[in-house]
């Protein structure tokens, strides 16, 4: 692991998100509260709060962190498409970036795992870092 014990602490956050190619009727499913399973999206949400809290677990050489924020919002865009955003803030010495791409990341999968007795060709695309503040290396975003 990278050693943070010099660094000062600063508010940071991260914002990643993930998009979701799916069949519109899917979609309407997951919008009408039809799928099998249960409330798709309210599911994914907890999963992904519990993926970024559990980053450190995940990925060998990330430091756990005390989150204080996640915040996971889903958005239909046009027929065939929802888009997950994740959010995570906290104050402390490195970042949060992993937190929210790996929120993302299981959200989208779970949305997977609960609709694929409807389709299997659901397809997960652009998992990516959206935006960043705080730290040495300050703000960036995605252009």
């Amino acid at each position: 692991m990278v050693d943070i014990s010099s660094k000062e602490q600063t508010a940071r956050d991260a914002t990643a998100e993930a998009t979701l190619i799916m069949n519109s009727s899917t979609l309407d499913l997951i919008d009408e509260g039809k799928i099998e399973k249960g409330d798709v999206l309210a599911v994914a949400r907890v999963a992904g709060i519990q993926a970024a809290k559990r980053t450190s677990d995940l990925i060998p050489l990330c430091h756990p962190l005390a989150i204080e924020k996640i915040d996971i919002g889903f958005a239909r865009i046009g027929e065939s498409k929802l888009r997950i955003e994740a959010v995570c803030r906290l104050t402390g010495k490195t970042g949060v970036e992993m937190e929210a791409l790996t929120a993302a990341s299981v959200a989208a999968l779970t949305i997977y795992d609960m609709c694929k007795g409807v389709e299997k060709g659901i397809e997960i695309r652009e998992v990516r870092l959206v935006s960043k503040k705080g730290g040495k290396s300050g703000s960036w975003k995605r252009s």
